[in-house]
């Protein structure tokens, strides 16, 4: 007789080490084909990273535990999600990643030092998951271009770098 975990320890219980490998070696995979030149397999090991189950999962944990940003409640009004929503999350981004359809932007306008506004689109948690899915495919191919002397704008890069 199996007894079935509560959310939490569900949660907690996910091996995120090594989903953290999967993930790392398919995205390797993408800057190799893209360095020599293979679109069609960049293409089909994109398509696999985003049908990937731990590139969700590890995107669901990006966005709602890791990111700075994670208490920002987007139009939904969802701020900081428990274990339980964050695996329905995960149910919603396995059934339904290829016909995503994004929900309206959070409209805030932060004041600026000369006294006027600029607006501010905050996405809900649910699209900043989708985007980080869609960043863990299209990284690798992206970095594979780049100059290799070029530091701004890039992963575990800075201006600062070149100094």
């Amino acid at each position: 007789m199996a007894t079935e975990l509560n959310p939490v320890d569900k949660w907690k219980s996910i091996p995120w080490r090594k989903l953290r490998k999967i993930v790392f070696r398919l995205q390797v995979r993408i800057f190799k084909a893209q360095k020599n030149g293979n679109v069609i397999l960049v293409r089909k090991l994109q398509k696999l990273l985003l049908s990937s189950r731990a590139a969700k999962l590890l995107a669901i944990r990006q966005v709602t535990q890791l990111n700075t940003g994670r208490k920002t409640a987007g139009l939904d009004g969802n701020k900081a999600l428990e274990p339980s929503q964050r695996l329905a999350l995960f149910e919603v981004l396995v059934k339904n990643w290829k016909q995503w359809k994004h929900q309206p932007l959070n409209r805030v306008y932060i004041p600026k030092v000369d006294g006027t506004k600029r607006g501010l689109g905050i996405l809900t948690i649910s699209d900043r998951a989708y985007q980080c899915l869609i960043k863990y495919a299209r990284e690798p191919a992206a970095e594979a271009t780049f100059n290799a002397h070029s530091y701004g704008f890039r992963p575990s890069r800075s201006c600062h770098d070149i100094q």
